[in-house]
This record gives structure tokens, C-alpha cells and sequence, in this order.
């Protein structure tokens, strides 16, 4: 039932905005326009900002059974490593998501929505949750299989009346508009990571390194963003925006590889836990990359 209840949340936050948006709009403009900036939001910015949670939901998913096992098992240290290693992973999927629809979100609405693209600031503004989602559904993963399935229902209860009162005060504010229900978003998933976090935390021994789990993420993220960009700017000067654009996010993928890689984020053991781990690191050995 929690883990029910987690799940119907969900959908009781994207409703929220449904009931909120349109009426809070109408207070400084008409209907129609309100209705566009809500189809903006739901139709375009909240399908895109919700992509990154496809690729982490398996780290969440086998997260619940591993960690279940291992504390019948009474082995909380392959349960630390395994939470560890599935929060890293997780932050090295947002980060990247969260600035790379940042930076690209004019070109990338251009590129999927070319007969209407508009919608920039709110993907930016949107594009800010991505990190906190993420690893809210990682957390929650974890807390389920350690057996505290009412965390994250009471996290994201707390979240949702958050959002459900910056939706009501924020989006009639003419110079907030639609962008309060961005606000909102990424408030609630703060609020429901930290809360959870907070419980992970005292009842597992996990050890977060700032330099692993922050600097490092950050520097490659940014190394990737400045890399991409700058490819984007010279391309799109000679060649058609759409085939720059995609050639940008190609190289931002490869760099981003390339810094993780170049950084040593990942220890040999962490390498490992990687599909074909053991072929992958005995290539990284060859290259002199790792000893």
C-alpha cells in the first residue's frame, strides 16, 4: 500500500498542475493563452524533463530485492556498496540531463517541436528538478528495500502540499506565470530527496565523499557543457541548427564518457558492478588509466 500510495503521488502532483495552472493564469490572462501554457508544460517540458528517470528507474528498481536480500542475509555491507554505487550512477545521469537541457533547450524544443518551440525558460527552469527527482526515486528505492515503504510516501506528501501552495501563491504573480509550477516541481522533489536522504542515512552506513559524489560530477559535467556548446556555436554558423544541435549532444556524450573516465570516478571495485566491468577495466589497465 505505501508503495501504492507513492505512485498514485505522483500523479497527484502532475494534477496539481492540471487544477491550478489554468486558473492561476486566468488571473491575468485569458483562457486560451492559459490552456497553451499549460499544454506547453505538460506536453512538451514535463515529457522531457521526465526522460532521465526512464534510464535510472533500474538502478531504483534492482535496488529493492538487492537490499532486501542482503539484510535477510544480515550483510548491510554489500547493501552500503550496492546504495553507494546506485546513488553515484544516479548522479552522474542527472547532472549531466539537468545541464545539458539548460544549456540546449531553445535548440532541442526546436528540434522535436519545430512548428511550435516555445517554452525555453520554463524547460530551463524545469530542467533544475531532474538531479532531485532522480535521486528521490534512487533513495526511494533503497528505503523500500530496507523496509521503510512510508518514507517516501510521507516525503512526497510533505513535497506535494509544498508545491500545491507555491502553484496557488506563485503562478498569478504576471511576472511568474507559468513558471510557479516549474518552481513548485523542483521544491517538491528537494524536499522529498532531503527527507529521504536524511533517513537513508541513519539507518545505513554510507560514506558520501564530497570530491567523489560533487566535485568530480561537476567538473565533468561542466567540462562536457563548455565542450558541447562550443561545438555548437561553430557548427551552427556553417551547417543547418538541427544537424548542429544533434552533433553537439553527440559530443557532449563522448566528452562527458571521456571526463568520467579521465577523473577515475569510479574505483576498480565500482567498475566491477558494471556490466562487462571486468573487460572494461583490464582496457582502462591497458591505457595506463588506472594502475
Amino acid at each position: 500500500m505505501p508503495i501504492s500510495l507513492s505512485a498514485i503521488l505522483s500523479s497527484i502532483n502532475k494534477n496539481i498542475d492540471s487544477t491550478t495552472v489554468v486558473r492561476g493564469l486566468g488571473k491575468f490572462m485569458n483562457e486560451s493563452q492559459a490552456k497553451i501554457q499549460y499544454g506547453i508544460l505538460s506536453g512538451k517540458v514535463d515529457t522531457l524533463t521526465s526522460l532521465p528517470l526512464s534510464f535510472n528507474i533500474a538502478f531504483a528498481t534492482a535496488l529493492v530485492p538487492a537490499i532486501s536480500f542482503a539484510r535477510a542475509k544480515k550483510d548491510m555491507s554489500t547493501a552500503n556498496k550496492r546504495v553507494s554505487f546506485s546513488i553515484l550512477v544516479t548522479i552522474l545521469i542527472g547532472l549531466p540531463c539537468t545541464i545539458g537541457m539548460l544549456i540546449f533547450a531553445e535548440q532541442i524544443l526546436k528540434l522535436l517541436f519545430p512548428a511550435q518551440s516555445s517554452g525555453t525558460l520554463l524547460l530551463q527552469i524545469s530542467s533544475l528538478a531532474i538531479i532531485f527527482t532522480v535521486l528521490a526515486q534512487t533513495i526511494n528505492g533503497a528505503l523500500q528495500g530496507l523496509g521503510k515503504v512510508m518514507v517516501p510516501a510521507i516525503a512526497f506528501s510533505v513535497g506535494v502540499i509544498v508545491k500545491l501552495i507555491l502553484n496557488i501563491v506563485l503562478i498569478p504573480i504576471p511576472n511568474i506565470g507559468i513558471n510557479g509550477a516549474a518552481i513548485g516541481t523542483i521544491v517538491c522533489n528537494v524536499i522529498a530527496c532531503i527527507i529521504g536522504f536524511s533517513v537513508l542515512k541513519k539507518n545505513m552506513d554510507i560514506k558520501f565523499g564530497i570530491v567523489k559524489y560533487v566535485i568530480k560530477p561537476i567538473i565533468a559535467t561542466g567540462i562536457m557543457g563548455v565542450c558541447s556548446y562550443a561545438v555548437y556555436l561553430m557548427l551552427s554558423s556553417i551547417i543547418n541548427m538541427k544537424i548542429a544541435t544533434i552533433i553537439a549532444i553527440g559530443i557532449a556524450v563522448c566528452v562527458y564518457a571521456l571526463a568520467i573516465i579521465a577523473l577515475k570516478v569510479f574505483t576498480k571495485e565500482e567498475i566491477y558492478m558494471i556490466p562487462y566491468g571486468q573487460k572494461i577495466y583490464a582496457l582502462l589497465e591497458k591505457f595506463g588509466i588506472y594502475n
